[in-house]
């Protein structure tokens, strides 16, 4: 990649972090972002910090797609950002909005990045710790206002006794004129004096007057809580919104960051939770605001199917949503159990509600033979990922005849068991979906070569296909070259993923092994 004159002359100013607080003055406002892409990329935490401190913007966004060859900003980049961010409220600069999206590195890979985990965390502790920057100014002023208020005290009790002290020198004629004289110029100025500590002391009573009627009007009736949600965005200075990461370690920072008042308000894209309770997500999605939520992604938590029929309704307060991802939530569906049927009923409904959906993630959720139910959505889906949901030759037939098929872009049916009956239904499927679909994945799904060898002429007429997974499916060597040729002939194909040839195993594999015994088995 060849670098623009301007990022390499940029990467020669951050490469000396001692004197950027001198040349900063200097640098026009076009200047900051390259500036700060190669502070980013040579890491140099000291210089990302003095131009976040500053940032001439009212927005920042660091994070989204990377471009070729670039690499997540180093942990210590994004701490001095996050730092400079709290630093630079006090200074009035003029960011408000900082947007974070996306930026995340691999958790506890090899490289220096933050993981989205760990940059929840951060983003938490920067929230409240600014709240308790912003409690110690109002002390500080509150504690000079106390003193003024004071000093006014003082100068009306002066003033008290100066004019008790007149009044009798008047009353006992002990003055002369010249003296009189005198004292009068002298109480014309201090009267001056006092009338002028007067009007301060009178502004200082209208505001806190003021505020305590704002407190009054928070504390009555149902109307207090839209005025309370308005003092508290009024308080606002930086909206700082990003992708976040929750499990039962972190969840009461998140909350706690959600609900505390301050500066700095958290906003959340797309939120990802991890061995929450019900209870837990529900506080956690009751405290986030309902517009920006694009995305929710449920993973390992014990739901089961009346937990998600209460879960799935508060999804419907997010009107820009448009992706579902549960994995690995324990639904598994028994109608000899009570209430199943209705709570199924009651989670139909509460999809069908998510009118902007456009991708759905179901994973091992073991609902056979209801994906009726699941996919009873007003708009097609453009994403559908159905991974170890043990689908029935019904719920096949369904999908293959529903009107999301025509508009699939992405489908993952892995570990799905096929055969001769379920065949005709993903032929059907593939037919609908020509024109549209992308990204295929039939890995695990037990295909054999006769089963691959009617699949392949579908296969070959999805001229949009860009990327297809056949991962261990117990084919031979001559399914696999049947597979090359097909794929050959795909002119978008970019990415094909096959399984080792049967020839490859040692002896004993048996006759048609599932995807746990390819997977173990010992290759030659």
């Amino acid at each position: 990649m060849v670098r623009s004159l301007v990022s390499l002359c940029a990467r020669e100013v951050v490469s000396d972090e001692s004197s950027s607080p001198c040349w900063l003055r200097w640098v026009p406002r076009e200047l900051y972002r390259p500036l700060l892409e190669a502070a980013f990329a040579s890491s140099r935490p000291l210089a990302v910090g003095e131009l976040v401190q500053r940032w001439p913007e009212r927005s920042l966004r660091v994070g989204g797609r990377k471009k070729q060859g670039q690499t997540a900003p180093s942990r210590l980049c994004i701490q001095a950002l996050l730092l400079a961010v709290v630093r630079g409220l006090s200074d009035h600069n003029a960011l408000q909005l900082l947007d974070l999206c996306g930026l995340r590195g691999d958790e506890g890979g090899m490289g220096d990045s933050m993981g989205g985990w760990s940059l929840t965390v951060a983003l938490c502790t920067m929230v409240v710790q600014a709240r308790a920057g912003l409690q110690r100014a109002q002390r500080r002023e509150g504690e000079r206002e106390r003193k003024r208020f004071s000093a006014l005290e003082r100068e009306k009790d002066v003033k008290r006794e100066r004019g008790k002290w007149k009044r009798g020198k008047e009353a006992n004629g002990d003055e002369g004129s010249a003296e009189s004289e005198e004292l009068g110029g002298n109480n014309t100025d201090n009267m001056g004096v006092f009338g002028m500590l007067g009007e301060e002391e009178m502004m200082t009573g209208v505001r806190r007057r003021m505020e305590m009627e704002r407190k009054r009007e928070i504390g009555v009736g149902g109307s207090g809580k839209e005025v309370e949600e308005r003092d508290v965005n009024s308080d606002v200075l930086v909206y700082v919104r990003a992708d976040l990461f929750v499990n039962a370690r972190s969840w009461e920072r998140v909350r706690v960051a959600l609900s505390t008042p301050g500066p700095l308000k958290l906003q959340c894209r797309y939120l990802r939770v991890e061995e929450i309770s019900v209870s837990r997500i529900r506080a956690l999605l009751d405290l986030l605001p309902h517009q920006g939520l694009l995305g929710i992604d449920v993973r390992y938590s014990n739901l089961g199917v009346a937990g998600l029929a209460e879960l799935l309704p508060l999804l419907s307060n997010f009107p820009v949503l448009n992706s579902v991802r549960l994995h690995y939530c324990n639904l598994d569906f028994r109608r000899d159990l009570p209430g199943q049927e209705e709570a199924l009923r009651e989670l139909s409904l509460a999809l069908a509600k998510l009118q902007g959906l456009q991708r759905l993630s179901l994973t091992a959720l073991r609902l056979p033979g209801q994906l009726r139910v699941l996919l009873s959505l007003p708009k097609a889906l453009e994403i559908l990922e159905l991974p170890y949901l043990s689908l029935s030759p019904a719920d096949l037939a369904y999908l293959s005849c529903s009107h999301h098929a025509s508009s699939l872009q992405q489908l993952d049916l892995s570990e799905n068991r096929l055969n001769e009956n379920t065949l005709p239904s993903i032929r059907r499927l593939l037919s609908q979906a020509s024109g549209t679909l992308q990204h295929l994945s039939l890995s695990g799904c037990g295909l054999t070569d006769s089963l691959l060898g009617l699949l392949l002429p579908s296969l070959g007429g999805c001229l949009a296909l860009k990327s297809l997974a056949l991962g261990l499916n117990p084919l031979s060597m001559a399914g696999l070259k049947d597979l090359v040729r097909m794929a050959a002939r795909m002119p978008s194909l970019r990415h094909l993923l096959y399984p080792n040839p049967l020839e490859d195993y040692q002896p004993g594999l048996p006759e048609l092994p599932s995807s746990a015994q390819l997977l173990d088995w010992p290759l030659d």
